[in-house]
């Protein structure tokens, strides 16, 4: 119901844009996530946005580099990553849920994109 894609291996300093595609039963949630896990830490929230009033939200080590964008037409979220660095490196996952920054808010997950930044 979730089906993430765009990720891959860049250089620092180069950009890269997410996506991921809704369906089913992720409509009945209010918010939009992402996150990413790196090898040997927890997942960790990246940003949220909200179906409603397409408020947005961000963890701050990507504040100013992340965008998370909607395209309802699409049943699409976006995440646009400018500025990678190699501490960006991780498989990233789209979520729908109600909450925002903790990952047992949210119902649905897809299946995860690796992004690897190179230095």
């Amino acid at each position: 119901q979730l089906q993430a894609s765009g990720g891959g291996l860049v250089q620092a300093g180069d950009s890269l844009r997410l996506s991921c595609a809704a369906s089913g039963r992720t409509f009945s949630t209010n918010v939009m996530g992402w996150f990413r896990q790196a090898p040997g830490k927890e997942r960790e929230f990246v940003a949220a946005i909200r179906f409603a009033t397409a408020t947005t939200y961000y963890a701050g080590a990507v504040k100013g580099r992340f965008t998370i964008s909607r395209d309802n037409a699409k049943n699409t979220v976006y995440l646009q990553m400018d500025s990678l660095k190699p501490e960006d490196t991780a498989v990233y996952y789209c979520a729908a849920g109600n909450g925002l920054y903790y990952t047992n808010t949210y119902n649905y997950w897809g299946q995860g994109t690796l992004v690897t930044v190179s230095s």
